[in-house]
This record gives structure tokens, sequence and C-alpha cells, in this order.
């Protein structure tokens, strides 16, 4: 019998975290984050980090396992969750994922195989050392011939993506497309996906109005503390609701600019994660809203209560 293993899925502030700590309640669970930022020891409130009293007693995993200016993996991950699904289930608990970062969840629960387990910092190196004297054109140029279906995803001013995509190639002969195309079709594992959704005019204010009580809670001062320790070039400070005020302290921009990109992009993640998870996964979507919340809620339980082997 394969593992069973609930994951929720969607976008940010819908309500993903409220859902994962009845089902854990009801389910016999333990909870596995499915974020790829909470993963930072102090990063709280950008990350909408789930608090003791939130928790209710519920075991969590995943959560404040790395420094700041630590790097993380997504085959990292993939390692670590699936230790956790092997020892939640051992001890007859039920594994539940929540979480918005689709590759990652994808690539623990269909076992993904990664090029390389750890990146090449020189080789990094060398290639932005060359897009200094060449510019980025040459050496996207060179993406385009040695893996143009990869090319075609990538922006070429994403620089990031278009040395990885070559790091990849270079280090292992194979493209990035074609270890894609490899990957597992069937999961070893029976994955039971919950997405929950919601109009998309409600989630943009529930957004909206997240960032306003990260405000309040310090979410400036919270950024501002990393800043200040040089954490600014460092994976972690690239995440959204640090790197919006990184141009804020060093007198570019305004405050209240910092905020509104903050709330746009949040908006924008929002939009790519519900894409991400449509497109590649087979989600069981639960349209939900303030009003039928509860009612949504109970159907969940109950259609999870005909999904489930509980022998």
């Amino acid at each position: 019998m394969k593992k069973q293993v609930i994951a929720i899925v969607g976008p940010t502030a819908v309500g993903k975290t409220e859902l994962s700590i009845q089902l854990a309640k009801r389910f016999n669970g333990e909870i596995i984050s499915g974020d790829s930022m909470q993963i930072y020891k102090g990063m709280d409130i950008a990350t909408a980090k789930i608090t003791d009293k939130e928790k209710e007693s519920i075991p969590h995993h995943m959560i404040d396992i790395k420094e700041p200016n630590q790097s993380f993996s997504v085959a990292e991950f993939k390692e670590r969750v699936q230790d956790l699904i092997d020892d939640i289930t051992s001890r007859g608990k039920q594994p539940i994922i929540v979480g918005g970062t689709g590759l990652y969840i994808q690539a623990a629960l269909w076992d993904y195989h990664f090029s390389d387990e750890e990146k090449d910092p020189k080789y990094r190196e060398k290639i932005e050392q060359e897009i200094e004297i060449c510019g980025i054109e040459s050496i996207f140029e060179r993406l385009e011939t040695v893996d143009p279906k990869q090319a075609e995803k990538i922006h070429p001013n994403n620089i990031r993506r278009v040395v990885r995509a070559l790091e990849v190639y270079d280090r292992t002969g194979k493209t990035k497309t074609e270890w894609q195309e490899t990957q597992p079709i069937e999961s070893p594992y029976q994955p039971v996906l919950i997405g929950l959704t919601m109009e998309r005019s409600d989630l943009y204010a529930r957004i909206n109005a997240r960032v306003d009580q990260m405000v309040e809670e310090g979410i400036i001062e919270e950024a501002k503390s990393f800043y200040q320790l040089g954490f600014k070039g460092y994976q972690s400070m690239k995440a959204i609701g640090y790197k919006e005020f990184i141009p804020y302290f060093e007198g570019d921009i305004k405050k209240e600019e910092a905020i509104e990109q903050l709330k746009q992009n949040s908006r924008r993640y929002a939009k790519r994660q519900y894409t991400w998870f449509k497109n590649k996964m087979s989600v069981n979507w639960y349209d939900v809203s303030v009003d039928s919340k509860n009612k949504i809620f109970q159907k969940i339980y109950s259609d999870l209560e005909g999904i489930l082997d509980f022998s």
C-alpha cells in the first residue's frame, strides 16, 4: 500500500493554514510546511509563519530549520519531506503538507530526480563575470542554442534562471528540459490534493489587508534587521516581503511605495500559484468565501473520509 499524503495547496491568504489545523485534529495528522521561505529562522511576519498559539499543539515540521544566510534547494526539501512522511506514517499519523510553493510540493510527492544536489558557486561566478563583460545577450543566445525550449520559458533579463539552465547542461550533459521530461509520472505515494480558491477580487482584498496587518506587526522592522546584518544578497532576502523594502532602506523609494509594491507582488504571486497548481497537478478544488467557509470545510472533511483508507 502506498502511503497516503494529504496536501493543501492554493494561493497565499486563501485559508490553507486554518484548514490544515482542522484536518490534523480530525485525521490525527502532523503538518509539514510546503513553503520554501518558512524554513528560515526569524523570518516570521513576511512569511505569515504560523504561531505557537495557532498550531493548537499540532506537530509542525519544516519550519525554522535554516539560518537566513544559508541556502536551500528543492532537492533538499524533497529529501527532508520524504523522510518526514516515512517517520509520520510509521507512528500511525497522517502526513499533511500545506503550502504554496508548487515545485517543492510536486518534487516531494512525485519523487523528482535532480541533475545535481548542489549548485557550483564557482561556475555561477564565472558565467556572471562573462555577463558583465559580454552582456546577457550572448549568454542567452547560447541557452537558445543548447536548450531552446527552456529559453522560451525564461526572460533574457532573468540572469539567475539563465545561468541555472546553462549550469545544468554544462555539469550534466543534459538540458534542463531533458531532466524535466524524464521526471516520474506516477507518485510513489497516494497523494490527495486539496486546493482552496476564492473569487479573485475577494482574494486580492484579503492579500492587501494581510499586508497592512504585517506592517502593523512590524514587517518593515523585521526586514530591516536582516538587511542590517548584511543579508541583502542571500536567497532568503529575495522573498516577497523583504526584497520590496531594500530600495526603501537605501533611500531610493518612499515607505508607502514599498508597501504598495509588496501588495502588488503578493497579488501577482497568488495568481502564479493558482496557475501552477491548476496546470501542473491534479487538484480537488474548493471555492472558499467568508460566508461559505465552514460549509466548504465540512464538505472537505466528508470527501476525505470517503477517500482515505484508515485500515
